[in-house]
């Protein structure tokens, strides 16, 4: 369960502490176990949050907190009940309610958030602890991306502070950041990171569905297949591997290259990932001499804005799902004689010649 939780978001009375703060003089001390669990997902790469029916005012108090003051993202303090708090995270954080853990230590609260939201794995304190001390959800050997992400969410809602009170548009916020792209061709060192975002990535994952490590393992070993890894980097600071593709040179027959997977991470969502990496996939497979690139594409429900991205690119029906199996992805094809699809013009892209 641990393994596929994204964001922990804790309750603060008789959980994070003893006792209601607001019936306080000051704010109560943090309970030592919970430090160390605060401690722990962060260093497994899990952010903490707060959803707590609590005083609004808290909110800043907590801030300056020396213990507890750059514990937490996008924190949820208010009277709105705790399954709007939640939503909220999971819509700041970008991440599925899925991907959410909820804490807290009464038992009235917890059944509240599990009927509300069911797909929310919700827990004591207690329970917490025992599954991070579970082997079965030991953490294993992190990628840099995964040691980083409490700190790369930190990076974001720095982003989204100075946005909101930037003057111009979105894009011209985009450049102003300054974004850096880098793509190419991926290697042997990028292994563990093109895993984790096989298993991680469910919305801008074309394919629908998680990869197998040794998936992976093939892909970068196996010649007939051209793994592309994209890194991108603003002024803020370095979001490291944030996309792939997986192009299998075979498939399709001569003069068609067909992109098995695109996944990439939704912490850069509608930053211009998807239609960079699909470009040098065209510029590749153009150079190569083919006619098409051709993509699969499997709905799961969560990426059909992945799907609608794809026609706007350009890419047109080949074949449908009904043509192979009822559950079986359809097939995307883009002619590549014709005018190809612009990078963002606020990407200042690199080329990563080899993996």
């Amino acid at each position: 369960m641990i393994r596929s939780v994204k964001c922990v978001a804790w309750d603060l009375d008789d959980t994070v502490w003893r006792g209601v703060a607001i019936e306080s003089d000051q704010l109560p001390e943090p309970r030592e176990e919970v430090l160390r669990l605060l401690a722990e997902l962060e260093r497994r790469g899990i952010p903490n949050s707060i959803a707590s029916r609590t005083d609004p005012g808290l909110a800043a108090v907590l801030r300056d907190h020396p213990l507890l003051g750059d514990r937490f993202v996008a924190p949820q303090i208010g009277w709105e009940p705790r399954s709007t708090a939640l939503r909220h995270i999971a819509g700041q954080l970008n991440i599925g309610i899925e991907s959410l853990a909820f804490v807290d230590d009464d038992p009235f609260a917890r059944a509240e958030v599990r009927h509300l939201l069911p797909d929310v794995a919700v827990l004591s304190t207690g329970e917490l602890e025992a599954a991070l001390s579970d082997p079965a959800a030991a953490a294993g050997e992190l990628t840099d991306e995964a040691r980083r992400r409490p700190q790369l969410y930190r990076e974001e809602e720095r982003r989204r502070a100075v946005e909101r009170g930037f003057a111009g548009s979105q894009q011209d916020f985009f450049e102003w950041c300054e974004m850096r792209l880098e793509v190419g061709p991926a290697g042997p060192a990028d292994y563990a990171r093109l895993v984790e975002l096989g298993e991680r990535t469910h919305r801008l994952n074309s394919a629908g569905q998680r990869c197998r490590p040794e998936d992976v393992a093939l892909w970068l070993s196996d010649p007939r297949w051209l793994v592309c890894r994209a890194r991108l980097v603003d002024r803020f600071g370095d979001y490291g591997v944030v996309g792939m593709s997986v192009v299998d040179r075979e498939a399709a027959g001569t003069g068609d290259w067909l992109v098995a997977l695109l996944a990439i991470s939704c912490r850069v969502e509608g930053r211009g990932m998807a239609p960079a990496i699909l470009r040098w996939v065209m510029d590749e497979a153009r150079r190569s001499g083919m006619r098409r690139v051709l993509t699969l594409y499997r709905s799961n429900g969560k990426n059909v804005p992945l799907g609608v991205l794809l026609k706007q690119l350009g890419f047109r029906r080949v074949s449908a799902p009904s043509e192979q199996t009822s559950a079986g992805p359809a097939v995307l094809g883009l002619d590549l004689s014709g005018e190809l699809p612009t990078y963002p013009g606020w990407l200042r892209l690199s080329t990563r010649e080899t993996g």
